[in-house]
């Protein structure tokens, strides 16, 4: 399992007591089910008023100290496809510092890079010139093979809970697992009508609050389905992962989907992925639909706001 967006992936709760919580429950259940993962650090999310907060350092030694690993997620969380590459290289090495830093202090080197939004690259020359440059920096790509799209399913319940929609809320976070593993049930089928065999997974997850409260559930719904979970090493010693990665689109999209698309199948062949229900993306701020609840919901707030401190004038 790989989480991305460290220290904590949030878009209504910024202060460092909340990440604490957030951190601290997501922890709890990881190391309770054994699972060895790795997070990924943008270094950009440490700073307050542009200076290095070690309160918020310290939720990256939580993760040390719970017997994890951490790795480079670039500094700012930049879009390969839209920034040019001597700038994302050097924002690559603006994301080390801190995280070389604390795993040296712990025996550790740096060994795994993600790209944000898993864009790596529209222009294979490019793709390769990166992939030189982080290897000479003692990284290896990290792929992700299942995506759950946990991110909408935490901005949803964060930002209904921040409204007082609770049972908007309750039913988000409901929806979560079982939209899950919905996407294993795709990608296993996937792994197996392309490779013949299903592969080792690797889960691309969020350091957010919907994995603060529901990992526990995500863990014991894999371990349902027969899984265990295993490092990042160990998953990438499959011979499928030593395969070259030819994809150069747009899109970030599962390892399984590009060796598909590599190998010259037709894009149906991908067809049956779910897509996390209509009402959640709604919720979460997504589409025309979502927009617009968006606006409503400041609307009132203002409003709520301005009437309140009318009402105190008065």
């Amino acid at each position: 399992m790989t989480f991305d967006d460290l220290p904590v992936a949030s878009v209504t709760r910024a202060d460092v007591a909340s990440h604490h919580a957030i951190t601290t429950r997501l922890l709890e259940a990881v190391t309770a089910h054994r699972v060895p993962a790795v997070g990924f650090v943008n270094e950009e999310s440490l700073l307050s008023e542009g200076v290095t907060d070690f309160a918020r350092v310290n939720l990256l030694r939580q993760w040390l100290d719970a017997g994890l690993e951490l790795a480079n997620h670039t500094f700012a969380h930049l879009d390969l496809h839209e920034t040019p590459i001597d700038r994302f290289e050097d924002d690559v090495v603006r994301g080390e510092p801190v995280l070389r830093e604390l795993l040296r202090a712990r025996g550790m080197t740096l060994r795994y890079f993600r790209h944000p939004y898993l864009h790596t690259g529209t222009d294979l020359a490019l793709k390769r010139r990166l992939e030189a440059f982080l290897a000479a920096r003692g990284c290896r790509v990290a792929p992700v093979t299942v995506d759950v799209e946990d991110y909408l399913f935490a901005q949803a319940r964060d930002r209904a809970l921040d409204l007082g929609r609770h049972r908007v809320a309750r039913a988000v976070a409901d929806a979560y697992v079982p939209h899950a593993e919905r996407q294993f049930e795709y990608f296993e089928g996937l792994s197996r009508r392309l490779l013949g065999y299903e592969v080792p997974q690797i889960l691309l997850l969020h350091a957010n609050t919907i994995n603060a409260e529901r990992f526990d559930a995500l863990a014991r719904m894999l371990e349902r389905r027969g899984y265990s979970f295993v490092t990042l090493e160990r998953a990438l010693a499959d011979p499928a992962y030593a395969a070259p990665d030819e994809f150069a689109r747009p899109h970030g999209i599962s390892w399984l989907q590009r060796w598909a698309l590599n190998r010259g199948l037709p894009e149906d062949f991908l067809d049956g992925e779910h897509a996390a229900p209509k009402w959640v993306r709604v919720h979460a701020g997504r589409g025309l639909e979502g927009r617009v609840m968006r606006r409503l919901d400041l609307l009132r707030c203002a409003w709520r706001r301005w009437s309140g401190a009318k009402a105190s004038a008065a």
